[in-house]
C-alpha cells in the first residue's frame, strides 16, 4: 500500500473543508487554529498541491481540494462508522445508499417490515443523486436510478415502473382534462432527472412536442409529486413512487394507466465481492420480495 498522509492531517483537512473555517475546525478538533493550519500546510506539502484558496474573505476549497475531499471524506466516514460499530459491539451492520426519491417514497415506508424480519441487522441508510464509490468501502449496496452503465458491478433491476401524468382529482375536474392535447393548455411540472421526459411521453401518445418552458422544475420526484398534490400542475412521474398518494386518493393518473411508458430504472448495484455477505444477501432477498409485492398491487 502506498504511504498515507498522517491521519491527523487528513482530519484537519476534512474539518476545515466541511466547516470552511480554520477556527471552527480547531474548536471541533480541540486544537489551536495555528495547529490546524500547520497540519493542512504539511498535507499540502506532502501532496504537492494547494487544497485551499485563502483570502481576506475566508477559505474555500481549490479544485484539487474538492476532488480530494470527495474521496477522503467518504473514506473517513467509513472508518468512523466501522469504529463506532466495533465499539458498540455491532456485528451485523449494513450500509445502503439510495436514490433520494425512492428512499423517501418507497423504501422508508417499508423499513419497519425489514426491522421486524431482521432485528439483528443494523441498517444505515443514506440518500443522494451521486453514486457511491465502492472502492472507498462506504456502502454495501447502492440503489441507483437511471440507465445502467456499470459494467464492473452486479446490477439487479428492482421492478418495472409505469411513468404516467399524475394530478390531483380537483385539478383534473377543474380543467376537464379528457384528451392528451389539453395538456398543452395546463401547467406541466418538470422532473429534471427523470429517465422519461415530457417530450418523450407526448411524442409517444400524441405526436406532440414538449413545451418550451415549464412553470415549475424539480430535481426530486418527491417535490414534483407534492406540487401536483397542491394542484400546481400535472407531474409526469412513476406510479411506484406515487403509490401511497394514489392509494390515498391525493393523485390520479390523468388518463388512467393505459397511457403509461414502462421502464426499468431502479437497480440494486454492488460489487461481486459483496454478494456473499450475509447482511447483503438478506437485504437483497427482502428488497426483491418487496419489489415483487409492489408490482402485484397494480398501482
Amino acid at each position: 500500500m502506498a504511504s498515507l498522509p498522517p491521519v491527523a492531517n487528513l482530519l484537519a483537512f476534512e474539518s476545515v473543508a466541511r466547516r470552511r473555517s480554520f477556527a471552527v475546525a480547531a474548536a471541533e478538533l480541540h486544537l489551536t487554529a495555528s495547529a490546524i493550519s500547520h497540519q493542512v500546510a504539511r498535507l499540502e506539502a506532502d501532496l504537492g498541491v494547494r487544497l485551499f484558496d485563502r483570502s481576506a474573505h475566508g477559505v474555500r476549497l481549490s479544485a484539487a481540494g474538492e476532488r480530494y475531499l470527495e474521496r477522503v471524506g467518504g473514506a473517513l466516514k467509513a472508518i468512523a462508522a466501522a469504529t463506532d460499530d466495533l465499539r458498540q459491539g455491532v456485528g451485523n451492520s449494513l450500509y445502503v445508499h439510495s436514490a433520494p426519491s425512492l428512499a423517501s417514497l418507497w423504501l422508508m415506508p417499508r423499513l419497519r417490515r425489514f426491522a421486524e424480519v431482521f432485528p439483528d441487522i443494523s441498517l444505515n441508510l443514506s440518500a443522494a443523486h451521486t453514486h457511491s464509490d465502492f472502492a472507498l468501502g462506504q456502502v454495501d449496496i447502492d440503489i441507483r436510478y437511471g440507465v445502467p452503465q456499470w459494467s464492473d458491478l452486479v446490477v439487479e433491476p428492482l421492478f418495472e415502473e409505469r411513468i404516467v401524468p399524475l394530478a390531483s382529482p380537483a385539478f383534473i375536474r377543474e380543467h376537464r382534462i379528457k384528451r392528451v392535447e389539453q395538456l398543452m393548455d395546463v401547467p406541466l411540472i418538470q422532473s429534471n432527472v427523470s429517465v422519461v421526459q415530457w417530450s418523450d411521453w407526448l411524442n409517444t401518445f400524441a405526436d406532440l412536442r414538449g413545451p418550451e418552458r415549464f412553470t415549475l422544475r424539480f430535481d426530486r420526484a418527491q417535490m414534483s409529486l407534492d406540487a401536483a398534490i397542491q394542484g400546481l400542475g400535472v407531474a409526469l412521474e412513476s406510479s411506484t413512487n406515487a403509490e401511497r398518494y394514489l392509494a390515498q386518493g391525493k393523485l390520479k393518473p390523468v388518463f388512467g394507466f393505459d397511457k403509461a411508458v414502462k421502464v426499468k430504472a431502479h437497480f440494486a448495484v454492488y460489487p461481486q465481492r459483496h454478494a456473499r455477505r450475509p447482511t447483503v444477501e438478506a437485504f437483497l432477498s427482502w428488497l426483491h420480495g418487496e419489489a415483487a409485492q409492489s408490482g402485484r398491487l397494480g398501482i
